[in-house]
C-alpha cells in the first residue's frame, strides 16, 4: 500500500509541473506577441528607419526561428520531463535567455528612437538655414543689381575721365619730356664743366650718365677718410656743382646721388665689417664734404653697393682697381 500511495502522488505531480511549463511558454508567447505588435506599430512610427528596422526584423525572425524549435522541442521534452529535472532547469535557462534577448532588443528600440529624434532635430535646425540663406540670396541680388547700375554709371565717368586723362596725359608727357631735355641739357653741362675743372687724369673717368672717381685717387686703402688730394678734388667738383646750380631754373627737380663700390675681395679692417660698410661710408664722406662746400642739402644722396656691382668681372689687379671707385649720377629726382 505505501508504495501504491508513493505511485499515485508522484503521477498526480507532473501534470501541474506541466501545465505551469505550458503556462510560461504561453506567457513567453504571449509577450512576444506583444512585442511583435509593438515592432509592427514601430516600423509604421519609423518609416524612415527602414534599415533599422529591417535589422531588428531580421532578429525577430532569427527569434522566432529559435523559439519555434524550442516549441517543437519542447514536445518531446514535455515526455522526458517525467525522468529529467536537469531538462526542466535547461528549459528554464532558455526563457532567462529569452528574457535577455527582449530586454536587449528593447534597448536597441530606445537608441533607435533617440537617433530619430537627434535627426529630426538636425533635419529642422537645415530648414532654417537654407531659409536664411534664400534670404541672403535675395539680398545679394538686390546689392549686385545696386552695383551693377553703380558700374553703368562709373562706366559712363570713366569715358569721361579717360578723355581727360588722355588729354592730361599727352601735356604731361610733353612737360616732362621738355624737363628731361633741360635736364639732360644740364646733365651734358655738368659733366662738360667737370672735365675742365678736373682735368683728363689717370683715375677720373666718364662713363655714360656717371662721372666716376677711383677710390685711390680720394681715399687710402681701407679708409673712409678723404685724403689731401681727394679733399682738393671734391672741393673742385662741389664748385662746379654751385656754379650749375645758380643758373637753373627753380622747377628743375634735380639731384647729385653719389655710389660708393669697392672690389671683390673681402675688408681685414676691423672698422668696418664688410664691403658694405666701407662703401655706404666713402659715399657719405663725399656727400658731407659736398655740403660743408656749399652744395644743398636737398640735392644729394648716398648709396653703397659693396662689391655687388663690379664693371670688370676679372681677377686681377686691374680689374680690381677698376672696381673700387666713386661713381657721381646727376639725374632726376
Amino acid at each position: 500500500m505505501p508504495l501504491g500511495r508513493r505511485a499515485r502522488r508522484s503521477v498526480d505531480i507532473w501534470p501541474g509541473f506541466v501545465d505551469a511549463l505550458a503556462t510560461l511558454i504561453m506567457v513567453v508567447v504571449f509577450l512576444l506577441m506583444i512585442f511583435v505588435l509593438a515592432q509592427f506599430f514601430l516600423g509604421q512610427a519609423l518609416s524612415g528607419r527602414q534599415k533599422a528596422l529591417d535589422d531588428l526584423g531580421r532578429e525577430m525572425a532569427a527569434l522566432a526561428e529559435k523559439l519555434n524549435l524550442q516549441t517543437k522541442a519542447n514536445a518531446a521534452l514535455q515526455a522526458e520531463l517525467v525522468s529529467s529535472r536537469a531538462e526542466k532547469e535547461k528549459l528554464e535557462h532558455w526563457a532567462a535567455g529569452v528574457q535577455q534577448d527582449m530586454a536587449a532588443l528593447l534597448t536597441l528600440k530606445d537608441e533607435k528612437e533617440a537617433e530619430l529624434a537627434a535627426e529630426k532635430k538636425i533635419s529642422d535646425e537645415g530648414r532654417a538655414q537654407l531659409a536664411l540663406l534664400s534670404r541672403q540670396i535675395e539680398a545679394l541680388k538686390e546689392e549686385l543689381a545696386r552695383v551693377a547700375a553703380a558700374l553703368d554709371a562709373s562706366e559712363t565717368r570713366d569715358k569721361e575721365q579717360k578723355a581727360q586723362i588722355s588729354d592730361l596725359g599727352k601735356r604731361l608727357n610733353v612737360a616732362l619730356a621738355g624737363k628731361v631735355e633741360e635736364l639732360q641739357k644740364y646733365r651734358s653741362e655738368f659733366f662738360g664743366r667737370l672735365r675742365k675743372v678736373l682735368g683728363d687724369r689717370p683715375g677720373i673717368r666718364i662713363e655714360g650718365d656717371r662721372f666716376v672717381f677711383q677710390s685711390e685717387l680720394l681715399f687710402a686703402t681701407g679708409s673712409a677718410e678723404l685724403g689731401t688730394e681727394g679733399a682738393e678734388q671734391v672741393r673742385k667738383l662741389a664748385a662746379t656743382i654751385r656754379e650749375i646750380n645758380a643758373g637753373m631754373p627753380k622747377g628743375l627737380n634735380w639731384v647729385l646721388r653719389v655710389d660708393g663700390h669697392t672690389d671683390k675681395r673681402p675688408i681685414t679692417s676691423g672698422k668696418f665689417p664688410s664691403n658694405w660698410e666701407l662703401s655706404t661710408a666713402r659715399a657719405i664722406t663725399v656727400l658731407r664734404a659736398l655740403a660743408a662746400d656749399g652744395v644743398p642739402r636737398d640735392r644729394l644722396a648716398a648709396a653703397g653697393f659693396g662689391e655687388f656691382q663690379p664693371v670688370d668681372s676679372g681677377n686681377t689687379e686691374a680689374a680690381y682697381a677698376k672696381n673700387r671707385r666713386i661713381e657721381i649720377r646727376f639725374d632726376q629726382r
